[in-house]
């Protein structure tokens, strides 16, 4: 046992994080009689998930009777520039139409086509309409959804719950996790012999982000530091779409649903630049006049989207250009306007929640103005390494799903894939750990040296008379990834922001915080703060081997892709598992081969 004291709680599984990919996860360990405890950072209710307001990506073919699953996977996989998990691309597509209706069972409102069958809308770097939605609010919909069925089922949840550290038996497989409790700062152990990562993204180490507090790696680093391997770190997608005025709310995250259902953007000439940037596709870039392009557009396009939906790498680019190029707003960014191309009923009808921020946080009013929008990081397309089917990593007992996991997305996520990503990979989460738990392999005792080890490093602030701010650290951390590792980047910024991450992980070993254990915001950032660095690590490592551009991942010192980077992920791991302190290795290795049947339907002509 350990030394310190610590309440004690023991499960079959364990699901760390409430977003959808954990309440999706606990349902399906929960239907199949395990013991099931929820760990949420947050309030149950509250997770980042509610933030993605486009919808869920689903070829059910509602609005065009001829998508189907094939055109979404060779969607998915060329959005992220084939770097992609093309196994769990495959299943994505496949299974994301029963998820959404299973979700639909369950009580999910979605909007309605005029026959009745849920509506599907355009997103960019889809083929067709297939983003099934709720206005602007589905995350809030799908969370209201999964959260009231796992009620329901009668799973534990334990709130306000900020796991520290994975824990290990003696033959090496996962036998629970350290936790303590910030209503009380006291710590909790929980055995379980199964774990399931859910806990979402990284964008708390950018200085823009359309984020909430809670997107600081945790998963990430315990998945490393408990001997599990990530992959693609390098692949950061900047959404470019963020708010950047007033300045209280900037990066606040403005949905691709405003594009999708006709938004146009404009630089500070008002002129409406997409079409520039894709002049190939379109030839738009002879017309004499905006009404003359869309005209152009209307009759030559054959179905394809408006060139601003293309891949949000893609867009968030052409905006960066912009700006650079001086055709920015007074603010930094370029303008997004749907007020001249929609009525105002339309808008306040599609996209309420759009409206209301903008009016009650910015005094913009988008029915009759333009926004001022710019790119703001927004998610991670690496992560842990898993098995497509399973879910399970090369650590026995833990697995993960939805953001935390690495490979389904490749360089770049396409729009609304993330919600059909945490049902389609949370169910098979919870499906692979109850596997695991009823296939009979029970773990040993938690190892009680680990645990007295965490333990006194999560105490140790408070044993310093004088130290680092925690919120100085996150200030500095936070400018050093936004200026050296943001997006775009070169050969020499990155090797000063790994020699600045040095730097700050030295300062972390001298972390000095104040008060009580009880709510300490300034204690809950220094637990942090460990994550924050080992990602950011593993981020500018793979930046600095990837030198190539490639969907999320831009190098200006190396501006084309180079076909050999794009045959293998760059793999990280930590064979110390001794934490932020300790190296990282970082390795190439190849990509598996797509089969023959999935490449005929890659090739396809389009």
């Amino acid at each position: 046992m350990p030394n310190h004291e610590t309440e004690h709680h023991d499960y079959d599984v364990i699901i760390v994080g409430a977003g959808g990919a954990g309440l999706r996860a606990a349902i399906e360990s929960t239907r199949r009689g395990l013991r099931t405890v929820i760990l949420t950072k947050s309030l149950l209710g509250k997770a980042h998930t509610v933030m993605a307001e486009g919808g869920v990506a689903a070829a059910m073919g509602n609005v065009y009777p001829e998508d189907n699953w094939k055109v979404h996977f060779r969607d998915t996989m060329r959005g992220g520039k084939m770097l992609n998990n093309f196994r769990m691309a495959e299943l994505h597509a496949q299974e994301s139409p029963d998820r959404v209706h299973e979700l639909e069972s369950w009580g999910a409102l979605f909007d309605r086509t005029s026959d009745g069958r849920i509506l599907q809308r355009d997103f960019g770097g889809h083929r067709f309409a297939r983003l099934a939605h709720v206005g602007d609010r589905t995350g809030l919909e799908m969370i209201r959804t999964l959260q009231q069925k796992v009620v329901s089922m009668g799973v534990d949840v334990i709130m306000e719950c900020k796991v520290l550290r994975l824990v290990h038996d003696a033959d090496g497989r996962i036998a629970g996790c350290l936790a303590y409790l910030r209503p009380g700062g006291q710590f909790v152990t929980i055995s379980a012999p199964a774990i399931v990562l859910a806990t979402g993204g990284v964008g708390k180490s950018w200085k823009y982000t359309s984020n909430s507090w809670e997107s600081t790696g945790d998963g990430h680093a315990l998945a490393l530091w408990a001997g599990a391997q990530l992959i693609d770190m390098e692949c950061i997608q900047f959404h470019p779409t963020g708010m950047v005025w007033p300045l209280s709310v900037r990066g606040l995250l403005v949905t691709e649903g405003v594009r999708g259902d006709g938004g146009v953007l404009r630089n500070s000439d008002g002129d409406r630049f997409m079409f520039n940037y894709v002049a190939d596709m379109f030839r738009a870039e002879t017309a004499d006049s905006e009404e003359e392009a869309d005209r152009w557009y209307d009759d030559h396009s054959a179905g394809r989207r408006p060139p601003e939906l293309l891949p949000r790498d893609e867009v968030a680019r052409a905006i960066n250009t912009e700006v650079k190029a001086g055709r920015g707003t007074p603010h930094g960014g370029v303008y997004l306007d749907i007020a001249s191309r929609r009525s105002a009923e339309f808008i306040r009808r599609r996209l309420p929640s759009m409206y209301h921020q903008f009016m009650e946080l910015a005094g913009v009013d988008i029915t009759r103005e333009a926004m001022e929008i710019g790119p703001t990081c927004h998610y991670i397309m690496g992560g842990v390494r898993v098995d497509a089917d399973s879910t399970s990593t090369c650590v026995p007992g833990l697995f993960a799903a939805g953001e935390v996991a690495g490979g389904m997305h490749g360089s770049n996520r396409l729009g609304g894939n993330s919600l059909s990503d945490l049902l389609v990979f949370g169910r098979r989460a919870g499906m692979g750990a109850s596997d695991y738990v009823e296939g009979g392999t029970r773990a040993g005792e938690l190892d009680a040296g680990a645990v007295d080890t965490a333990i006194d490093e999560a105490v140790a602030p408070f044993l310093r008379e004088q130290g680092d701010s925690p919120y100085e650290i996150q200030h500095d951390l936070q400018e050093l990834m936004q200026s050296k590792v943001g997006i775009i980047r070169n050969g020499a910024e990155l090797a000063e922001a790994l020699t600045g991450l040095d730097g700050l992980a030295a300062r972390i070993a001298n972390l000095a915080v104040t008060g009580p254990r009880a709510y300490n915001p300034g204690w809950n950032l220094a637990t942090d703060l460990p994550s924050m660095l080992t990602v950011s690590r593993c981020t500018t490592l793979g930046a600095i081997n990837r030198t190539e551009s490639r969907g999320g991942h831009t190098r200006e010192d190396f501006p084309t892709p180079d076909a050999e980077l794009g045959k293998v992920n760059f793999v990280h791991s930590q064979p110390s598992g001794g934490g932020y302190r300790e190296e990282v290795k970082t390795v190439p290795e190849p990509i598996p081969e797509v089969t023959a049947e999935l490449r005929e339907i890659l090739e396809a002509a389009t």
